[in-house]
């Protein structure tokens, strides 16, 4: 396990040690910070796309009707 893995599941077990309420207020205070929030929310999208068949990006882009 790296330095950075390492750190980030104490951040997590941390986390999940809070209360509900806690837990929110953490969340509440993340999501204030525009930065974060978008970066929150980009790694949730590519999370979700994870699993998805990759394809070329020309046959995305023709499929979009985007000329190259």
């Amino acid at each position: 396990m790296s330095a950075t893995e390492a750190t980030a599941e104490i951040f997590v077990t941390a986390f999940r040690a809070l209360k509900r309420k806690e837990r929110e207020a953490v969340l509440e205070k993340l999501l204030a910070d525009a930065h974060l929030a978008q970066d929150l929310g980009d790694t949730l999208a590519l999370e979700s796309r994870r699993h998805q068949t990759r394809e070329p990006v020309r046959k995305v882009l023709k499929d979009l009707g985007i000329r190259v």
